[in-house]
């Protein structure tokens, strides 16, 4: 049975035959010629006792010998062939050329059978390479561009990979970095610790603070690692430079609210008091200015000493503790109208029960200023969802029209807020580890706080 092969396919080479018969064609050839025995030996017998000529008898035992080895032979042949022919698109298979196909390929007989699935095989094989090759095309392309360093180990602590970050970060081609050990290139660090965390590091290529993260792999049954090298330090930069300007937009809004009174009261006093016949209520003027001029102080005060605040919140002193009592607690300190409480399932969390409670008083204390102006009321509760607790908090007020600088610090839609609980109380909320929002109902009117907890 012969091969045939795809276009630009590499062609099929038959192995060449062994010098000595191999066992298995050896038993085929000695069962062809004992299938042929019986048959062969009537015939020879009756040839030979019959009342025939020698010249007869010569002539005809050698054509039944001749036919009895020329089927042997073709037989033998039409069984081994097509193995050989199925070991051959095998070898082809190993060796990596898929492109081979077995003529005589059908499901009505064993033998087309079994060279059928052999040419499945090679097709499901050469799909398979295809694939592999696109998908490792496509990762070299990305491990080219992406802007972190990469490199993997073996289980020596000798590189086997690197990328074109990597590269750059030790300020060597790959040529001369594969095969060095992590801590000839002084990456040793990066091998032991936690596999995601922070870290200063020096290289010849950059300086600064790293995200490092591990991970390992198995390549050809052996263990690698792979460390992933993000530069922090030009991330950080920016978003110190915003925070920067936003904290001096901020200072310097506050600041001139309370500077630009105190000057201009301070020069109407100065030029009453240049006066060369004082009026006879300079007094109450002079009273009324310095009393303005306190009040913008200490109001200048409180601005910088709620900012500290904010800017110095401790580290939370996790004890245990029960919700129920916690919601209760706070809820009975809001005077100005009643506070409905929703319970929930019995719950104990690990949490500082003084942030948390100064986090639901700013809360309530919220939506009782947003219900007093509708006359509604307030609800809070909570939940259980899966490993998290939700507590929440609903008011009956007008909502708010624009949600997007809630947690912004120092703004605030009352005439008399500070601008500091919403933000103070989210950098609680996810000092625990949990998030704090803030958004309009979707049932009927009024804003629903929530605060999520893991348990």
């Amino acid at each position: 049975m012969a091969s045939e092969r795809k276009p630009h396919a590499t062609s099929l080479t038959t192995p060449s035959k062994p010098a000595q018969p191999s066992a298995f064609e050896r038993r085929i050839f000695l069962l062809a010629v004992l299938a042929g025995t019986p048959g062969g030996v009537v015939a020879l017998t009756l040839l030979w006792t019959g009342d025939y000529s020698d010249r007869l008898r010569w002539t005809l035992s050698i054509l039944v010998f001749g036919a009895w080895l020329g089927v042997t032979l073709a037989l033998r042949e039409r069984v081994v062939r097509p193995l050989q022919t199925i070991s051959n698109m095998l070898a082809a298979l190993r060796e990596g050329d898929f492109s081979i196909r077995a003529r005589g390929a059908r499901e009505d007989d064993a033998l087309g059978l079994a060279l059928l699935e052999v040419n499945i095989l090679g097709e499901t094989l050469r799909s398979q390479r295809l694939g592999a090759l696109e998908a490792t095309a496509l990762l070299r392309t990305v491990m080219a561009e992406i802007d972190v360093a990469i490199f993997a180990f073996d289980e020596h602590r000798a590189l086997r990979l690197v990328n074109g970050g990597g590269e750059r970060l030790l300020d060597q081609p790959a040529e001369r970095l594969l095969g060095r050990t992590s801590a000839a290139l002084g990456l040793a660090e990066c091998l032991r610790g936690d596999d995601d965390r922070t870290v200063d590091l020096d290289f010849p290529g950059g300086r600064g603070k790293w995200q490092l993260r591990r991970g390992s792999f198995r390549q050809d049954g052996r263990p690698h690692q792979l460390v992933v090298l993000s530069d922090l330090s030009r991330v950080l930069r920016e978003e110190e430079r915003q925070a920067w300007q936003r904290l001096i937009r901020v200072l310097g809004h506050e600041i001139n609210n309370s500077l630009a009174p105190i000057k201009s009261i301070a020069a109407s006093l100065r030029d009453l008091l240049a006066r060369p016949t004082l009026p006879g209520d300079w007094r109450d003027d002079v009273g009324g200015g310095l009393t303005v001029i306190a009040g913008r102080s200490e109001s200048l005060g409180r601005f910088m000493s709620a900012y500290a605040l904010l800017a110095r919140l401790p580290n939370p002193q996790p004890l245990p503790m029960d919700v129920g009592q916690w919601i209760s607690r706070v809820a009975h300190l809001e005077t100005r109208l009643p506070v409905r409480v929703v319970a929930g399932p019995a719950t104990t969390i690990s949490a500082d029960a003084d942030q948390l409670e100064q986090v639901l008083i700013n809360l309530v204390r919220n939506a009782a200023d947003a219900s007093l102006e509708t006359h509604g009321g307030v609800a809070v509760g909570w939940t259980r969802n899966g490993g998290t607790l939700d507590v929440w908090v609903r008011d009956d007020g007008l909502g708010l029209p624009d949600t997007t600088n809630l947690f912004v610090p120092f703004f605030t839609t009352k005439p008399n807020g500070s601008g500091i609980g919403l933000a103070l109380s989210r950098q609680i909320a996810e000092a625990h580890g949990g998030v704090l929002t803030l958004e309009n109902r979707r049932e009927g009117q009024g804003c629903e706080a929530r605060l999520r907890l893991p348990l």
